[in-house]
């Protein structure tokens, strides 16, 4: 049976303040099965004491990928492959109530989305949404995004995003101006290194300009401390940071 978007119910969300001045707030989005806990937890000790961060944990909802078994997902999957059918109406659950959630942000404070695997998945959907001007749905997207990072994850809706963004000067200017940091190891056998590296190739031939793919050799579907190196590094100079501790 189809859930109804009045049926999502996300879970907890957890805050990590910024220890220094507050420059940006980034969102950062949990894999499959997990949540935002654990996230807070990783991210609490980087360097960025400029950035407040926003963990927030997925509802839980049968995934068909797991024989329907109920964890916390973002969206409804059933196959990872180019063919697979979207889940459009979990897809623009979460980018809502993620952007909902950066909304209340204050003006001055710049703000951005980053996840891993199906978090990543999400932050990608919603650099598309910021592009295209709207959700899937149709309702327009509020928030002005100023970089995304998707770490071990993949594009949902890629066949049909260059149409959407051709079409609008106004989408193909956002486009161009969204920096997304791609990062993928390329023993991963959860989401396939192919995966990351077609949705790098979709976001290109889609307009956006700024895309950067890193690949890692033997890292599987996790992070290493080089590749949050990496991450940091790419959030202090797009987000133009003052300082590290």
């Amino acid at each position: 049976s189809r859930i109804t978007r009045g049926t999502f119910e996300f879970g907890k969300t957890y805050v990590v303040r910024p220890k220094g001045k507050h420059q940006a707030t980034i969102i950062w989005l949990h894999g499959l099965g997990d949540n935002g806990l654990s996230s807070s937890q990783l991210l609490e000790s980087l360097p960025l004491p400029n950035i407040k961060w926003i963990c927030p944990t997925a509802p839980t909802r049968p995934v068909a990928i797991l024989g329907g078994f109920p964890c916390t997902a973002w969206f409804d999957v059933g196959e990872l492959s180019e063919d697979g059918p979207d889940d459009w109406e979990g897809l623009d659950a979460s980018a809502i109530h993620i952007a909902n959630l950066l909304s209340t942000e204050p003006a001055d404070v710049k703000v951005a989305i980053g996840g891993f695997s199906m978090g990543a998945a999400i932050a990608l959907y919603s650099a598309t949404c910021f592009a295209i001007g709207r959700y899937g749905n149709g309702i327009p997207y509020p928030v002005n995004l100023s970089t995304v990072v998707g770490l071990s994850g993949w594009l949902p809706g890629s066949r049909s995003l260059r149409n959407k963004i051709e079409v609008s000067h106004e989408a193909r200017r956002r486009a161009t101006s969204l920096p997304i940091l791609l990062c993928h190891g390329i023993s991963d056998d959860v989401i396939l290194y192919k995966y990351g590296e077609k949705s790098a190739q979709s976001l290109c031939s889609a307009g956006f300009r700024y895309v950067a793919f890193k690949s890692y050799d033997g890292l599987g579907h996790y992070t290493i401390p080089r590749e949050m190196d990496e991450v940091c590094t790419w959030l202090s100079s797009k987000l133009g940071l003052e300082g590290s501790l």
